[in-house]
């Protein structure tokens, strides 16, 4: 990475969230909590899908690489974000700065075609219930995630083929808790607006056309629901609500980070709290508080390990 970039700046320094020693102890707590909570849920509903015969479904499938994905975004950045609250000066590498914005845009390139594949999913699965199984094929679901990373990193890669050959000499301060493009390449020594107006926002009409392709299709599977009315309905209505929920969460703050950049409002830092900790903090809670079926087979994984742990404690009686 050295031979890309000819610059004097070794490192950046990040603001982070707040400057009140108060306010650091409390987000350190807080965040610790959410990170702790998204790791163990994602990696509950993994290995229930996992663990679960009747969940080895395309659904499901999906639905643990999401959670693999969720849990590589939560900790490109975290972290070093949670360590950063009880430093004095918090800085990251030339280097390290690059490497966030690259897991960064692989992360959420990958997600974004994630979720687009698990909308056709729903499509196939309400729309064409006979097609289904022919359709949603093991080869055709394993397709889908590879070219969801595929996509993700051919995204990422795009976003920092001229970055690394930007000339950062001067100004090294990163308004943020992480390095993200927007805010890392006005630091160059050149004029970058129209290249980065033009790279970013690349970036956010992607996320828009995406999802604006997403709300289509649900859009579709809601009427196919409604004019459907039973008790496998009711349940495919409870699944798609969770999937447009997390659609929604992940979505939103991309686009206005991305259609907008150089806005330098405050709102652009919590968005950036919002989808790289918080969504994924919520996707475990959403999924098994609104899918039935996976709330019941979280429930009978937690009592086997309850039980079993039971069985493999030794018990003394108090004499």
């Amino acid at each position: 990475m050295e031979g890309f970039n000819h610059s004097r700046v070794s490192e950046f320094v990040l603001l982070g969230l707040a400057d009140s020693p108060e306010l650091q102890i409390f987000f350190f707590v807080v965040f610790s909590i959410l990170y702790l909570i998204t790791m163990l849920g994602n990696c509950l509903i993994l290995l229930t899908v996992l663990s679960s015969s009747h969940l080895h479904s395309p659904m499901y499938f999906l639905l643990s690489n999401l959670s693999v994905i969720d849990m590589c975004l939560s900790s490109f950045a975290t972290p070093k974000m949670i360590v950063d609250f009880f430093a004095q000066h918090k800085t990251i590498s030339f280097d390290g700065c690059i490497s966030q914005i690259f897991f960064l845009h692989l992360f959420t390139g990958t997600e974004i075609v994630l979720l687009i594949s698990m909308s056709f999913d729903r499509y196939i699965a309400i729309c064409k219930p006979l097609y289904y199984s022919t359709i949603m094929s093991q080869r055709v679901c394993v397709g889908l995630v590879v070219t969801s990373w595929t996509v993700g990193f051919l995204h990422t890669i795009s976003q920092l083929a001229f970055t690394l050959y930007l000339p950062f000499c001067g100004p090294n301060v990163v308004d943020s808790f992480f390095c993200d493009l927007p805010l890392v390449i006005q630091l160059a020594c050149i004029d970058t607006y129209v290249l980065g107006i033009f790279m970013i926002s690349t970036s956010g009409v992607i996320a828009l056309v995406s999802f604006l392709l997403l709300l289509t299709s649900y859009v579709i599977v809601l009427v196919t629901i409604r004019n459907h009315s039973s008790t496998g309905s009711s349940k495919a209505l409870s699944t798609c609500t969770a999937h447009f929920i997390v659609v929604l969460m992940f979505f939103g703050p991309c686009i206005f980070i991305y259609v907008w950049p150089f806005t330098n409002f405050l709102v652009d830092k919590i968005l950036s709290v919002f989808y790289t900790i918080f969504t994924p903090f919520l996707n475990p809670l959403i999924y098994t508080l609104r899918n039935q079926e996976m709330k019941i087979a979280v429930k009978k994984k937690l009592n086997n390990q309850y039980f079993s742990l039971r069985k493999t404690t030794p018990w003394y009686p108090i004499r």
